[in-house]
């Protein structure tokens, strides 16, 4: 696999965490980075504005009208490429290399569908633009490239700061324990504290399983707790979150219980709204 990570970036207060999370990734991976922004597709004026005009001067508008979308054409690529200049300079001071900057226009899925064979993680942040005006929400972005790809999907949080302490939402699922494979064959948690929590009922089946998947994570030389909580996932989890001072939850993206709403269902990402950590995404 081509060792890349893919960072999407836009004009929102999320683009510089966006970056500082790539730039921690790539470090541990020892990857470059692919910097991406995409201009969506030109709105064009869905009525006739110049219907109840003289020929002459319908004319006149509608090259008023062509030269406008033409100046907001290349105002949409002059912001585009210093959004990713920024961004450049931002993992280039992180010291990360090689970093590649990737200017693309229309549907942004269709543009990281093309990378995504290239890459081994993409990082994105959990709003977008319209960040300060839809506090609470998800970015509908992030929803639409968490359902679409298979690599990790790492989704930054407001503000990066360094990670040590790892906490894993594990429900015993089939997403579930890829994700514990893949944290075992990754280098990125080597060095880090991590502990497995099941939020819910217990079982002897599920002790049994979080046994197996502590033994799998130890035997990759990692150091691992692991605790079973009573009570939603949604609120135990943020507040061990919260009071316990983890900097990263790692959560399957899919689930056959109650985490598979929390995460890509009816509920919109309900843990990725309700905790203000990192969230690393493995499907």
């Amino acid at each position: 696999m081509t060792d890349k990570i893919l960072a999407l970036v836009d004009g929102s207060i999320y683009s510089e965490s966006v970056c500082h999370h790539a730039a921690w990734a790539a470090a541990r991976l020892n990857a470059g980075v692919d910097l991406l922004h995409v201009l969506g597709r030109r709105e064009v004026p869905t009525g006739d504005l110049s219907a109840a005009l003289r020929l002459g001067a319908r004319t006149a508008l509608l090259e008023d009208l062509a030269q406008l979308d033409a100046q907001r054409a290349k105002l949409a690529q002059a912001k585009g490429r210093a959004i990713l200049e920024d961004a450049k300079t931002i993992l280039e001071k992180d010291g990360i290399r090689p970093v590649t900057a990737r200017l693309r226009q229309g549907d942004l899925l269709e543009a990281v569908a093309v990378l995504e064979p290239e890459v081994r993680a993409i990082v994105i942040g959990k709003r977008g633009e319209a960040a300060d005006f839809a506090a609470g929400h998800v970015g509908s972005n992030l929803e639409r490239v968490v359902r679409s790809v298979h690599v990790p999907v790492l989704v930054a949080c407001r503000a990066f700061r360094p990670i040590a302490r790892v906490i894993v939402a594990f429900d015993a699922s089939q997403s579930a324990r890829r994700a514990i494979e893949r944290m075992a064959g990754s280098p990125v948690f080597q060095g880090l504290s991590v502990t497995m929590v099941h939020a819910g009922e217990s079982s002897r089946e599920l002790l049994a399983r979080m046994d197996e998947a502590r033994a799998t994570l130890e035997a990759a030389g990692l150091s691992v707790a692991s605790e079973v909580v009573s009570g939603d996932p949604e609120v135990a989890l943020r507040r061990k979150v919260e009071t316990e001072g983890f900097d990263l939850l790692v959560m399957g993206a899919y689930g056959h219980s109650r985490i598979r709403n929390l995460i890509i269902g009816s509920t919109t990402t309900a843990m990725i709204q309700a905790c203000r950590i990192p969230v690393l995404l493995y499907r």
